[in-house]
């Protein structure tokens, strides 16, 4: 089993940045092989993939973020990151990570409120 857990959420003011966390640990096996996801859930709204990074290296964005929010990972921490610029209210949401194992399974943490007043 992985367990992941999300840090680093908060309330800041449009305009302003956050950097989320998702440690992993547990039986980590592969790590280089996973994809690693952030997803979000606002109230009200369905949950969606905000960033993905590829166990390939590449990495993709929901279009509404692109170009302000970068993932990352770091194999050897076990560690992915999401850095969050120029910050807007409507980014306000609950943000989740989601990993994807050399399995194909699916392991989700327990999410971080990112709030963002005007």
């Amino acid at each position: 089993q992985v367990q992941l857990v999300e840090s680093g959420g908060g309330l800041v003011q449009a305009g302003g940045s956050l950097r989320l966390s998702c440690a992993a640990s547990g039986i980590i096996i592969n790590i280089n092989r996973w994809d690693w996801c952030w997803y979000r859930q606002a109230p009200g709204k369905p949950r969606e993939l905000v960033a993905r990074a590829i166990s390939d290296g590449s990495t993709n964005y929901a279009d509404s973020v692109k170009g302000r929010f970068t993932i990352s990972r770091d194999n050897a921490k076990r560690t992915m990151y999401l850095q969050m610029n120029s910050l807007k209210p409507e980014d306000t949401a609950v943000y989740y990570c989601k990993v994807v194992d050399a399995r194909q399974a699916n392991y989700w943490g327990q999410g971080t409120q990112v709030t963002v007043s005007s």
